[in-house]
């Protein structure tokens, strides 16, 4: 099996979009019955437009790293536009960096995926809280295969900063167990490329995957 031979798990955007109940969803401020109208902007023709979407994605769909109901939705349409060019905007992401939107939503994905990993799950157990009784940690575990689908096709982007995204986004995905088989594809990428990141929170994430468990974790 190829990194790439995961298909037909993404659903079509618009669809999503449309047919997703919203308003039934939360976020950290409410129902999130407006937010399908901001997703749609990520796709504006105005970077400006697409920032506040961007925005609207960190806070409050994804408020400080916390799921909520919207946020499985979002990432499930995240997902499904990553191969839309006009992901290639460059906007200025939360950290006041100039990049690629493609960029800055893998970003956002690989913040989702890393609070449904193993070592958050570990986290939870630690302070007698477990991870499955919550359903937003649950939904977006089921949607890992189609995350893993939409990010590494930018594996060997050719501009360096959503390839590294891509592989940050991946290192997560990895602990679902319907994944295990594409981890020794990962290794390569994680350690030549992610380690000698010049982004530090890049770095750390490659760091603590190859040297927690050693490169075994990637290993099928």
């Amino acid at each position: 099996m190829t990194i790439t031979d995961v298909d037909g798990l993404l659903p079509d955007p618009w669809d999503l979009l449309a047919g997703t109940d919203w308003a039934s969803l939360e976020h950290a401020c409410g129902s999130a019955a407006g937010t399908p109208a901001l997703l749609a902007g990520l796709l504006a023709d105005d970077a400006g437009t697409q920032a506040r979407a961007l925005r609207h994605l960190d806070d409050p769909v994804h408020h400080q790293n916390t799921l909520y109901s919207a946020t499985v939705s979002a990432a499930a349409y995240v997902a499904a536009i990553l191969r839309d060019p006009r992901t290639d905007t460059p906007v200025v992401d939360r950290d006041g960096r100039a990049l690629a939107l493609r960029a800055a939503l893998l970003n956002w994905v690989e913040s989702v995926a890393t609070e449904v990993g193993s070592e958050a799950e570990a986290h939870m157990a630690r302070v007698g809280l477990c991870l499955e009784e919550h359903p937003e940690s649950v939904q977006v575990r089921a949607l890992r295969p189609g995350l893993f689908q939409a990010v590494t096709a930018f594996l060997h982007a050719p501009d360096p900063a959503v390839q590294e995204a891509a592989i940050a986004a991946a290192v997560p995905l990895l602990d679902a167990p319907e994944l295990v088989q594409q981890r020794a594809l990962l290794t390569p990428l994680v350690r030549d490329v992610l380690l000698s990141s010049d982004n530090r929170s890049y770095r750390f994430i490659a760091g603590r995957a190859l040297k927690s468990c050693g490169e075994d974790r990637f290993a099928a």
